[in-house]
């Protein structure tokens, strides 16, 4: 049982992280990982690692996989990022984030050489190196059977890419982050294409044709072993149901049918189809299927078109680029039947604000744009603009106050409920920081009205 004590130094300890390099602040190299992990005895290379790549669908497709490999006996360790709540969540050994006390010991394991390393490279190790240092190291020292690793941004020179891995996954690659990773599809699919290695068995999600073409040519350099969504394995159908929806899949080894996967949208279901091709080129095997229905049945993507409060429905997503909204839009137009829904958004200032926009007005009536707690975070008055030339002025209103935001829109949600025959909703969306606050407050208001 953690201790008030505890929670106190790791929050001392997040606060010395943040003082590093922000993760929005990228000098592309390994240079300073590998020194780092070089000096810690290389404990990336004490486990087998499943690597993920890709826009969108990243952490979904992790939890998926580790779902399947805890199912199947393994002791998981499972990195991704960003967190929604607690920089905990990074860290997950057997599901469950790092405890307070093994992020401790975790911590003090590689404080000195964080200094060390930073006293001999001409940039400081970043909080993301630093983050995927601590989890190298608490997967080594765990011990775990397989590390599920997400990079997190791009892959030819993402800190996460000095593992040697034996399953490479690359999910749906879409625009984001051009600043970093090229202004084309095929600029931004090299780099993610990065993490494939030689003789390796990659994954891949469905991709558009230009994407397609450049992972094709990285596996043929690499002499590694393809598995393309549609080819050699895919959804072969999909159901909506209560809570979730159903689906069958033609595995790479094997057909899985009747699945339940209780998150909603098309795109979890190519998730759950990757991931199982996934573990199965991981094992060379047939799953077995019931354990692969346990699995999913057990699998949660928080953040992630989460149910949060059921009078009136609020759903929050993490969206925070067009490929993502889009997938979003889809979603609730396709699986939920609501009369009105009312949005609220707050976005981050680098993103393809107006692509974003573009993808939501189809599916929102009535739109409430804020702003999260982020230094980076689209100002109020700059988000209401835009919004407007998409949703136009009746459409559109504005609070500076992500809190004021949620609740003004439940209680409006609300009373529309009371007066009409149908049913409305709250969708809260724009970024995984508005996300993890949106999940807060929600919490909040649930405990308040007992």
């Amino acid at each position: 049982m953690s201790s008030p004590e505890d929670f106190e130094v790791v929050q001392h300890i997040y606060e010395a992280l943040l003082k590093r390099w922000p993760e929005t602040r990228i000098e592309p190299s390994l240079v300073r990982i590998a020194a780092l992990c070089d000096a810690l005895g290389s404990p990336e290379l004490t486990y087998p690692v499943v690597h993920i790549a890709g826009t969108n669908g990243k952490t979904t497709t992790a939890r998926m996989i580790d779902s399947l490999f805890t199912e199947l006996g393994y002791r998981t360790g499972r990195y991704t990022s960003p967190h929604l709540e607690s920089f905990l969540e990074r860290i997950s050994l057997k599901g469950e984030p790092i405890s307070p006390e093994g992020m401790i010991a975790t911590y003090n394991d590689i404080a000195l050489y964080l200094d060390l390393i930073d006293s001999r490279q001409p940039h400081p190790i970043s909080f993301f190196e630093a983050m995927t240092a601590l989890a190298f190291v608490a997967f080594a020292e765990y011990p775990v059977d397989i590390a599920v690793i997400e990079t997190g941004m791009g892959g030819a020179w993402d800190a996460t890419n000095i593992v040697a891995s034996q399953v490479s996954v690359i999910t749906p690659i879409g625009l984001d982050h051009t600043e970093y990773l090229g202004e084309t599809l095929e600029e931004i699919a090299e780099t993610k294409a990065g993490i494939i290695k030689p003789e390796s068995h990659v994954v891949l999600a469905a991709q558009p044709v230009e994407v397609a073409k450049v992972l094709t040519a990285k596996i043929l350099e690499k002499a590694a072993i393809p598995y393309r969504e549609g080819l050699e394995f895919s959804v072969a159908r999909r159901d909506i149901a209560v809570g979730g929806q159903l689906i069958s899949v033609n595995g790479i080894h094997g057909e899985y049918s009747e699945i339940f996967v209780p998150l909603y949208g098309a795109h979890q279901a190519s998730n759950a189809a990757v991931a199982i091709a996934s573990v199965e080129a991981f094992a060379g095997v047939r799953l077995d299927e019931e354990l692969v229905r346990l699995a999913f049945a057990k699998v949660t993507s928080p953040g992630r078109c989460e149910v949060l409060y059921r009078d009136p429905t609020v759903i929050v997503d993490a969206a925070h680029n067009p490929h993502g909204a889009r997938a979003l839009a889809a979603t609730i137009s396709t699986e939920f039947d609501f009369e009105t829904v009312f949005g609220v958004l707050a976005i981050l200032g680098e993103k393809d604000v107006h692509g974003v926009l573009l993808e939501l007005e189809p599916v929102i009536d009535r739109l409430v744009v804020t702003q999260n707690s982020s230094e980076r975070a689209l100002p109020v008055e700059d988000l209401y603009a835009a919004a407007i030339e998409v949703f136009g002025v009746e459409r559109v209103f504005k609070e500076a106050d992500l809190q004021r935001a949620v609740t003004t829109s439940i209680e409006q949600c609300t009373l529309i409920n009371q007066t009409s025959e149908g049913v409305s909703a709250v969708l809260i969306t724009g970024s995984v920081v508005t996300a993890g606050e949106s999940r807060a407050i929600l919490r909040r208001i649930v405990e308040s009205r007992g």
